[in-house]
């Protein structure tokens, strides 16, 4: 089954986040997201970096920037969306993904600051992985690669002009 996945990153800080939301940007577009929605100012650098690898890289992955999390939250819900919050204070994943699996649309949301409570009200899901401190770039990989079951990892992106086979490897 086809998943509607996007991702919300909460609290993006250009000045300091930059790196860490590229990154996340670029695991939720290879790991099966078909965009993300960045909580925070505008960072036209970070857009511009993310629209030249899909280009080289294919597929189609769409960033956008909203001011309020609470209004772009409620906007994906009225629309169906489920929300998983990934966080270390929430149920196991290995316990939960299951009901999230039948889910159609999911909204994962990644923090970057100190998250709101308001945003573990507002989720249907908080969903640890592990209950260490660790990157929510893994966290979100992790949890990407437990949702589609690794068939992520084999997809093939349209209109790449870049494409890695077997002859390419090494080793």
């Amino acid at each position: 089954m086809e998943k509607g996945v996007v991702v919300l990153r909460y609290g993006h800080r250009p000045y300091r986040d930059q790196r860490v939301t590229t990154h996340c940007c670029l695991v939720a577009r290879a790991f099966g997201a078909s965009g993300i929605i960045i909580q925070g100012e505008r960072d036209r650098m970070l857009t511009e970096t993310i629209q030249k690898i899909t280009k080289k890289w294919g597929g189609q992955f769409k960033v956008e920037f909203k001011k309020s999390w609470q209004k772009a939250l409620k906007a994906l819900k009225s629309r169906g969306y489920k929300a998983v919050h990934l966080t270390m204070y929430g149920k196991p994943v290995a316990r939960e993904i299951k009901k999230i699996m039948k889910e159609k649309k999911i909204v994962v949301i990644i923090g970057s600051q100190k998250v709101e409570i308001g945003v573990y009200r507002e989720s249907d899901y908080n969903i640890a992985i592990g209950k260490q401190p660790h990157s929510e770039i893994a966290a979100l990989a992790v949890f990407l690669d437990r949702l589609f079951e690794g068939e992520e990892l084999e997809k093939r992106f349209s209109n790449a002009k870049i494409v890695l086979t077997e002859k390419n490897e090494k080793g």
